[in-house]
């Protein structure tokens, strides 16, 4: 997988969220809180991180989701995940 810059991962994420969750476009900022905001609940957050590996081709460990409240928050998430490789 080519290397994402962090305005792609956001825009995957993005993409992510409104195909998984059926939300829309305007509503997903990096400032968004997905459980308030976005009204994601646990599952939700299992299915995002199942889609992020399946983008990222690495394991995402769930103790490092469970600090995730925001969608910044999954962009450096991803981020760092994808620095992992080199």
């Amino acid at each position: 997988m080519k290397e994402l810059n962090r305005d792609e991962i956001f825009i995957e994420i993005k993409k992510a969220l409104i195909d998984l969750f059926e939300l829309e476009d305007a509503d997903i900022q990096l400032e968004t809180k997905l459980y308030q905001e976005l009204d994601l609940d646990s599952l939700d957050a299992v299915d995002l991180v199942v889609h992020l590996q399946k983008l990222t081709g690495k394991k995402i460990k769930p103790d490092e989701f469970k600090l995730v409240r925001s969608v910044e928050d999954v962009v450096n998430s991803v981020e760092n995940l994808l620095k992992e490789k080199e």
